[in-house]
């Protein structure tokens, strides 16, 4: 069950963050944030979704606007997908999936017949006072950051 909710506050949390601090969503108060949720380092889905929205960072930027992925892996394995693929932003290591859980994105999922608790690649546009613009959930990775891009210019 979600606890988020379009035009209202998203409650803050804190996870550990690539570049080895603790980072909170209220660090980045007066500022957009994309929150993009993936399913695991170095797949090729989510290595696609991370390149696009790595090539796309500068434009985020440009609009005051800061990219964080998050995913259950843990900060050794964000390090290597960062170090491999160039990725310019910070990837959160949400090993306990308390916030996958917060954004309801953590869910049953089944692959050949089997079934699993994993991410729903979804994504979420924060507004620069933390309350929640956009949410995209059940996300096709080709064209997304545009589509997120797109909805940051607006």
């Amino acid at each position: 069950m979600s606890q988020v909710e379009i035009g209202r506050k998203v409650p803050d949390f804190t996870l550990p963050a690539s570049n080895g601090a603790d980072v909170s969503l209220s660090d980045f108060r007066g500022k957009k944030v994309v929150l993009y949720f993936y399913p695991k380092d170095m797949t090729p889905g989510c290595t696609q979704e991370s390149c696009d929205f790595r090539d796309a960072n500068a434009a985020f930027a440009d609009r005051n606007t800061v990219i964080l992925g998050i995913s259950p892996d843990d900060v050794k394995s964000h390090n290597k997908f960062i170090e491999k693929h160039g990725l310019p932003f910070l990837l959160l290591a949400d090993t306990d999936q308390k916030v996958c859980k917060m954004f309801g994105v953590w869910q049953k999922k089944k692959m050949f017949g089997r079934e699993y608790m994993g991410v729903v690649r979804s994504t979420f546009l924060i507004d620069e006072e933390g309350r929640l613009a956009r949410e995209w959930r059940n996300v096709k990775v080709e064209g997304h950051a545009d589509e997120v891009l797109a909805a940051v210019k607006q």
